[in-house]
């Protein structure tokens, strides 16, 4: 999901990577082993300009993936919770976190986030960066990151938009796997006060040039 402005052999936004989306643990442990960095180094764009400017405090970064949105919230000061489904990929997150020296304020778990229970009202940021699972398994996951959002905190989704699948290029090629952003203000409306839900583009590199994928955002704070 890197989205840099350069394709790279294991992006999915290249045609030949648009797999068929998996909750298995075993299968995403073997597309993390094979390749050093699945998705890039660079913390995903939008996340950046969104959080940039929030003080340093406690995150949660749910479906963190190798930690490269988790890790630069850690370079900035923040102390870091990151949660992912992948022992390769927290494994990867926790080493880079060693190398760096912020290994004191950047803890990272392997969990089936369809069931964890993240601590209620702790978090100054919660953020949810591609995360792609069921429809029918994800607002309770919604409902739960939102509800981990400490008073003044900032919840953040951006993921695939589902009118990406036949206007956009790359990401998951199930509908059932993608989202609105209204779908996901709808499911966390009622705990936090949405500030932003709307569909974004996204220009992407590749070989045969700059093609669109397209994006939902969702930024909602507590009350």
């Amino acid at each position: 999901m890197t989205d840099t402005g350069k394709s790279t052999a294991t992006s999915p936004h290249q045609p030949e990577t648009r797999r068929k989306p998996t909750l298995s643990r075993e299968d995403w442990n073997t597309r993390y082993r094979a390749t050093d960095s699945l998705w890039g180094a660079k913390p995903t764009r939008a996340f950046v300009a969104e959080v940039e400017d929030l003080a340093p405090g406690r995150a949660l970064d749910l479906g963190a993936g190798q930690g490269r949105n988790a890790l630069w919230l850690a370079e900035r000061g923040w102390n870091v919770r990151a949660l992912d489904l992948s022992d390769v990929a927290i494994d990867r997150a926790r080493q880079a976190a060693d190398t760096l020296g912020l290994s004191d304020r950047f803890e990272a778990k392997a969990v089936d986030l369809r069931i964890h229970v993240p601590e209620a009202r702790r978090y100054d940021l919660v953020a949810m960066i591609y995360f792609h699972i069921p429809a029918a398994d994800l607002a309770p996951v919604l409902k739960r990151a939102a509800a981990a959002v400490a008073e003044g905190g900032t919840f953040l989704l951006v993921g695939h938009d589902l009118s990406n699948l036949t206007e956009g290029y790359g990401g998951p090629q199930s509908p059932n796997f993608l989202y609105t952003a209204q779908q996901v203000a709808d499911a966390i409306g009622e705990e936090l006060k949405v500030e932003r839900a709307e569909r974004i583009a996204r220009p992407v590199s590749t070989d045969a040039g700059e093609r669109t994928a397209y994006d939902c955002l969702v930024r909602a704070h507590r009350r």
